[in-house]
């Protein structure tokens, strides 16, 4: 199977959809916005520096990040397939993130980026918010400030992995079933160039 990174704006579906992935590819997940989230809800130290950069709607620093994920993937390094899920967030991440896989002899394969409409993204994380999820979704302007960080910070990510043509661009939009089917078709397409 494939290593592969699931990627794409705030309120693409990207929590969903790595789910549905677990579930039948029996992936194993590495969530960086969980395990900050997780830092978080520990009130460890680390999570209170990350919860800093978090509750002002901004991306924790390239050389945290790269930490915590490198911690996981040492961690994890015996699966036959990683998913990462939200990372990388940078092309200084994407590119730790080479240099880290191929210490261990791995790579990424393919990165499925979820296309989603800024006014349908917005709609989605106003839901989230509603629903009494996340804290970060509930605050308008941390919402504008999170895309704006998108567009300028992670964007680039997906022309990166374009130039070494592992992009994979999914249409996020539509039912959640509908864009599982979509990401399926990838992951199998990617499983048969992998043979």
């Amino acid at each position: 199977m494939p290593n592969i990174a699931l990627f794409g704006p705030p309120g693409a579906g990207k929590g969903t959809q790595s789910q549905k992935l677990i579930q039948t590819y029996q992936y194993t997940a590495i969530a960086l916005g969980d395990l900050l989230r997780e830092q978080v809800s520990q009130q460890t130290a680390l999570g209170q520096q990350i919860n800093s950069y978090i509750s002002m709607g901004k991306l924790v620093p390239d050389t945290l990040a790269i930490s915590i994920v490198e911690a996981q993937v040492i961690a994890k390094k015996h699966s036959n397939r990683l998913l990462f899920d939200g990372f990388p967030r940078t092309v200084r991440q994407a590119t730790a993130l080479e240099t880290m896989l191929a210490s261990h002899q791995m790579t990424i394969d393919g990165v499925l980026f979820l296309d989603v409409p800024e006014a349908e993204l917005v709609q989605r994380i106003q839901g989230r918010a509603k629903m009494g999820g996340r804290t970060d979704d509930q605050d308008t302007a941390k919402v504008a400030t999170r895309m704006r960080i998108y567009a300028d910070e992670t964007l680039p990510v997906a022309q990166y992995y374009a130039q070494q043509g592992k992009l994979l661009k999914i249409d996020g939009t539509g039912l959640v079933e509908q864009v599982t089917k979509r990401i399926f078709a990838a992951v199998d397409k990617l499983s048969c160039a992998d043979l």
